[in-house]
């Protein structure tokens, strides 16, 4: 463990962001706290993959480096390495609360991640009023949610953890469209911006928490959220979002690295046909991936049939390979 590590990897929650140094001059935000405090109790999303996670030396050195530059972390890698797992690992360490997940698809734009505005229910309940004669209008911030980005500008003294899910999936103005965002560290609600009052009005951020007070629609982060952008490598994403970014490989693990994996979820086993059993599956696994794809989620799913005592080799067809042979099919076929 190095000395200027502030996520260890260790899968121990400590108050440890609290000694990350002040950002780098042109890294620095003006938004004023709204949350002073960590989260004491992980949800139960970040206990079930946070906990088990285990970073190698890499991993958490350019983890590291982003928490201390304030820039995102883009991280590739085959489907089923852990990319998205890291972001968890994170957020449970550094006790960041519930990660915010923002999964990308084709259709995703830049606002879906900022906030949504219910603009018919808005006027149908501004309706309802005029026709009752009942007092004032609706408050528009009942009509306003935050989205996974936009909660995570939220300013707070502590980062929250943003995990953009398969950004490689997005149409190509997604990734440009996020670059002023990243740059910038805020952004505007037009429909609160354009009140003239300088009352604030409260929203409910994407987490599902209290909600929180917006003035003149400016949202202004503190804390540069600690953004994981995962990326199956199907497309070439845009070179300036790539500048704005620090880039992280995963590479497939090896054999000793599943066997870690494998004994992180089940445990250590003390008898030595439940050792062999989980051995052989390791190394069928290998071989396997060597001719095609595999995920690590489908050599975990091997080993808890197996530990229920059900014959990975036993099929109701001719099939010789019998349920294995489905349950590590390679994912290109």
């Amino acid at each position: 463990m190095s000395n200027w590590w502030v996520f260890q990897g260790n899968r121990q929650p400590h108050d440890g962001i609290g000694k990350l140094p002040l950002p780098p001059r042109w890294r620095h935000f003006k938004g004023t706290s709204q949350r002073e405090a960590l989260f004491e109790e992980p949800d139960e999303q970040v206990i079930q993959r946070g906990a088990i996670f285990q970073p190698g030396q890499k991993e958490i050195e350019l983890v590291n480096a982003a928490l201390y530059l304030r820039r995102p972390l883009l991280i590739t890698g085959k489907p089923g390495t852990g990319k998205s797992s890291l972001a968890y690992a994170v957020a449970y360490e550094l006790k960041l609360g519930p990660v915010l997940l923002w999964p990308i698809t084709s259709r995703s734009i830049l606002q879906d991640g900022l906030y949504k505005y219910d603009a018919i229910g808005r006027l149908q309940e501004a309706n309802l009023h005029h026709a009752t004669n009942n007092g004032a209008g609706p408050d528009i911030g009942k009509f306003i949610q935050l989205g996974p980005l936009g909660t995570a500008l939220l300013p707070s003294k502590y980062p929250r953890v943003l995990l953009i899910d398969e950004i490689d999936k997005s149409d190509i103005d997604l990734p440009n469209d996020l670059l002023n965002t990243f740059e910038d560290g805020q952004f505007e609600i037009p429909e609160l911006a354009r009140i003239a009052s300088d009352e604030p009005i409260n929203v409910r951020p994407h987490d599902g928490s209290d909600p929180v007070a917006i003035t003149r629609g400016r949202v202004i982060c503190q804390a540069f959220p600690f953004v994981v952008l995962t990326s199956n490598g199907e497309k070439e994403l845009p070179a300036p979002l790539l500048r704005r970014c620090l880039r992280l490989d995963i590479s497939v693990p090896s054999a000793e690295k599943l066997a870690e994996i494998v004994e992180s979820h089940f445990g250590e086993t003390d008898t030595e046909a439940t050792l062999n059993a989980r051995q052989k599956l390791v190394k069928a696994f290998v071989n396997r991936r060597e001719r095609g794809d595999l995920a690590t989620d489908q050599l975990l799913n091997a080993i808890y049939l197996s530990g229920l005592g059900i014959d990975l080799n036993s099929s109701a067809t001719d099939n010789k390979d019998g349920l294995i042979e489905a349950i590590l099919r390679h994912l290109t076929t």
